[in-house]
């Protein structure tokens, strides 16, 4: 038996025998079996009260090239690749920006949109609160391909404003990119400073989070999660009118579709082309860790390293659910402890916060690499965020369940 060997099966003896330390070997597994088939690469990172319990990459950042073709050399994944984190971005940046501005008083989220956008005015618009953004209840259009009718912020939010409601304010939630590109626009007239900025100055660079940017080929970053083989996912949207959201315009009207694999480059057509990537739904970079902190200042009410970044109260008030079942910005995932919340992400992203065991799960894929199927769709990694998550919480609770008298 070689020395190799003997160390590893000294450290796996001296590992603890714990529920959650079962629960985090499942969840590797369950990894490792997707990698190569459902998805090219992984990053899992998860925290117990603000302590790092367990980090792994896994498999690749870019699997195959712009024909869908596998690489001679595969580029591996590290824990400190960033990843576009697609809708994610709806609570790490655009959330969390207005939950500092309402710990401070310069947002009230009951108040109408119009406070902020004094030009958002309408029979409908004028009811529109802040609160209905962050709940997807105002009403917009779910999602349009905005670059065929802008190419910058202020020329979307024109476009956005001008578009008619697809259902009745308040009416229920029906999910929408629209709204959060309307939170950043908000964030931006409150504090004079482009969402970007505001968070690198307010949040990101005050708990040291080097590594969550929009725009990070601007900043030097390198080594990225590839996504997709340019923007076929959203041309098919725009052209075939079974697929997606039905587009009413002329598919012909606007040809500046990417044709190269996206590495360091949002995804979302909407933020890149429309936006110049910094918008509030989507066009945030990060890492496994850096999520990681961002959720533990949640768990941790507000307050890291001595400072007091979010007030206690306004985050129980974003993450108690609202008469329908709604937090605000945050999703409530099903089959999980109550007032866990949670996000995912188009690129395959995912960020789970427990606070009944002070979890903070963080799994991010770069799904989309793996290219579409027959039907024109990226794998589901539904299923395996799922089974990650309750195999994680399940070993917390058996622990849990273990320390009762």
């Amino acid at each position: 038996m070689n020395s190799v060997v003997i160390l590893l099966l000294i450290a796996r003896l001296a590992a603890p025998d714990t529920g959650l330390a079962r629960g985090l070997a499942t969840a590797d597994s369950l990894i490792e079996a997707a990698v190569g088939r459902t998805i090219p690469g992984a990053v899992l990172v998860v925290a117990q009260n603000g302590q790092v319990l367990h980090e792994r990459a896994f498999g690749w950042a870019q699997l195959n090239d712009f024909q869908g073709h596998r690489l001679p050399t595969a580029r591996p994944m590290h824990a400190s690749t960033l990843f576009d984190l697609a809708s994610v971005t709806k609570v790490m940046a655009t959330t969390m920006a207005v939950m500092t501005l309402a710990s401070e008083g310069r947002i009230d989220i009951d108040a109408p949109v119009y406070r902020y956008l004094p030009d958002f005015r309408g029979v409908h618009l004028d009811s529109i609160t802040v609160r209905h953004l962050l709940t997807h209840s105002a009403g917009l259009v779910q999602w349009q391909p905005l670059y065929y009718h802008a190419s910058n912020t202020r020329e979307t939010y024109r476009v956005i404003r001008q578009m008619p409601l697809q259902w009745g304010v308040g009416e229920g939630r029906h999910y929408s990119d629209l709204g959060f590109m309307l939170l950043g626009d908000i964030v931006e007239r409150v504090t004079g400073r482009r969402l970007d900025r505001y968070l690198a100055e307010s949040l990101y660079g005050p708990l040291g989070l080097h590594s969550t940017t929009f725009l990070p080929k601007k900043h030097g970053f390198s080594d990225f999660a590839a996504t997709e083989q340019g923007n076929g996912y959203e041309r098919h949207m725009v052209y075939d009118s079974t697929f997606g959201y039905r587009y009413r315009g002329d598919p012909t009207a606007w040809n500046g579709w990417r044709q190269y694999v996206l590495n360091g480059e949002t995804d979302d057509g909407n933020s890149w082309y429309a936006n110049g990537g910094v918008a509030g739904h989507a066009g945030l970079f990060s890492t496994a860790g850096d999520l990681r902190v961002l959720l533990d200042l949640l768990l941790a009410h507000g307050r890291m390293g001595g400072r007091q970044y979010i007030r206690p109260e306004i985050i129980d008030r974003f993450l108690t659910r609202d008469r329908y079942q709604n937090y605000l910005g945050w999703m409530a995932p099903n089959g999980l402890p109550e007032a866990s919340f949670s996000h995912n992400g188009f690129t395959g992203t995912y960020v789970l916060g427990v606070p009944e065991y002070g979890l903070s799960i963080v799994l991010l894929t770069n799904r989309q690499n793996m290219g579409t199927d027959a039907l024109g769709y990226f794998p589901d990694v539904a299923p395996l965020d799922a089974a990650v998550a309750r195999a994680i919480v399940g070993g917390a609770e058996a622990d849990t369940a273990g320390r009762r008298p």
